[in-house]
């Protein structure tokens, strides 16, 4: 739905400038290029900033974030910017690989879900340790450059249509449905919840003290927000967490052919750690 105009004012045109004065914020703050053709979705994402500060342009909103005490403001233009489509056991494909992996291996398992959105990705992770897994030794960490996505995430709680990939039995087994002003949604279980640790983190920028090592990495379609160079140097960063032997997905849509890295493959889009 289309961004609706301040009252009394024309609906403000986001000139190409602006635009690229955008792009270049985001392109600094998180790596995403954005393309020519988001002008409109930019536009549109970004008139409810206008609203709020009543605010006749884009201009003027420019001028508000380069102002040093508006620095959250400008993390929120990310937020506001970055698609965040995902879905339970997205790309069911790689959770029957995922399963039959599990199923043979023995020993600590530490998974990171390296854009993991509003924590379903994850929590599909988690729901298949739990009935695959032959360990009791495992943990998932959960990263994002969205602090709204991550605060979503934290809650666990997701509307009930959200389930509807869901293998036949995993909702009851390791949700719970939720009652009264809850009624239609379902929130995952504090067992799982506890698995899994939140932490914001920036692909583009050197890794935080602590993330690693992992037996497997999930990096889903998030390489397609970044040119060759900046996708190679967010690959190479990750796969250096890798443990020898050790998994890494990536989107069925990405590639990183001839990124040269310690990678065979196994499967479409699964790669092992030589």
């Amino acid at each position: 739905m289309a961004a609706e105009p301040l009252p009394g004012l024309r609906l403000p045109e986001l000139a190409d400038g602006q635009f690229r004065l955008l792009q270049r914020l985001m392109l600094e703050a998180s790596g995403i290029a954005l393309a020519a053709n988001k002008r409109p979705l930019v536009a549109g994402r970004l008139m409810k900033r206008l609203r709020h500060y009543q605010l006749p342009g884009y201009e003027q909103y420019l001028q508000l974030l380069e102002q040093p005490h508006y620095l959250a403001e400008r993390r929120l233009v990310v937020d506001l910017l970055t698609t965040n489509e995902t879905y339970f056991f997205r790309e069911p494909a790689h959770f029957t690989f995922f399963a039959q992996w599990l199923a043979k291996r023995k020993g600590a398992l530490r998974i990171w879900s390296a854009a993991c959105s509003s924590g379903e990705e994850p929590y599909s992770l988690a729901m298949a340790v739990s009935e695959h897994g032959t360990t009791q030794d495992w943990s998932i960490l959960a990263s994002d450059l969205s602090q709204s996505m991550l605060e979503r995430a934290s809650r666990g709680i997701y509307d009930l249509a959200q389930a509807r990939h869901f293998p036949e039995g995993w909702l009851h087994r390791y949700c719970l449905n939720g009652v009264g002003a809850m009624h239609g949604c379902f929130r995952v279980q504090a067992a799982l919840r506890q698995r899994v640790s939140l932490r914001e983190v920036n692909l583009v920028q050197p890794l935080p003290e602590g993330v690693g090592p992992f037996e497997v990495i999930f990096l889903r379609n998030v390489l397609i927000y970044f040119d060759n160079d900046e996708k190679q140097r967010i690959v190479r960063r990750l796969v250096e967490q890798l443990v020898p032997g050790g998994l890494l997905f990536i989107g069925h849509a990405e590639s990183i052919h001839g990124f040269g890295l310690p990678l065979r493959l196994l499967s479409p889009s699964v790669y092992q750690h030589l």
